[in-house]
């Protein structure tokens, strides 16, 4: 299935509001490919369809994990509205037909992020966050450590991250702390 047709496919499974997020995703992943000498067309199509299993509702979530072998983790189980980024890969690749491990793990990673991401990871990661429909304090600053610097702006997103979900008086994945950590002995050892 080509580009074309993935969006023909989505925009009938995900609410405008989600598909219009999905395509904002897509053309920024697009950009920063561009800026950064990677895949552009790879960073399109995963920016595309990172959120392809986020229509399914969350108490099936759980179910679908199981169905696809996915392994879950404590903070999944209790939260299983993350599982909608591994759960999305399975989909692209079963729905869409996407064979391309590096787009798969990108769409995989991109709520939780992770250790020693690749640079398409930490693209579609960031898309996701900073795609034009996005607003809020410090979403400018984040923008612009983007368009400069990949690791900068992990840091940055994961912060963010990490303060929002403190405040929510949610669990914290563990997968993003380690992310987070990998990124600051990164730069210490370099």
């Amino acid at each position: 299935m080509d580009y074309n047709q993935a969006v023909g496919k989505l925009s009938q499974t995900l609410s405008a509001k989600r598909f219009s997020h999905s395509l904002g995703v897509s053309q920024t992943a697009a950009e920063l490919a561009a800026r950064f000498a990677e895949d552009v067309a790879k960073a399109k199509l995963a920016g595309l369809l990172h959120d392809c299993a986020r229509a399914i509702p969350s108490n099936n979530l759980l179910q679908m994990a199981e169905v696809f072998a996915i392994v879950v983790n404590d903070v999944e189980r209790c939260q299983p509205v993350l599982l909608h980024a591994p759960l999305g890969a399975c989909l692209a690749q079963k729905e869409y037909g996407v064979d391309d491990p590096h787009i798969l793990k990108a769409i995989a990673l991109h709520t939780t992020g992770g250790r020693d991401l690749s640079n398409l990871d930490k693209i579609i990661y960031l898309a996701d966050f900073i795609e034009p429909s996005r607003d809020f304090p410090g979403i400018d600053k984040l923008r612009s450590l983007a368009s400069d610097n990949l690791d900068a702006a992990m840091l940055a997103a994961y912060d963010k991250s990490l303060h929002y979900v403190i405040e929510q008086g949610a669990l914290i994945h563990p997968a993003t702390v380690e992310g987070r950590n990998y990124l600051l002995l990164q730069r210490q050892t370099t």
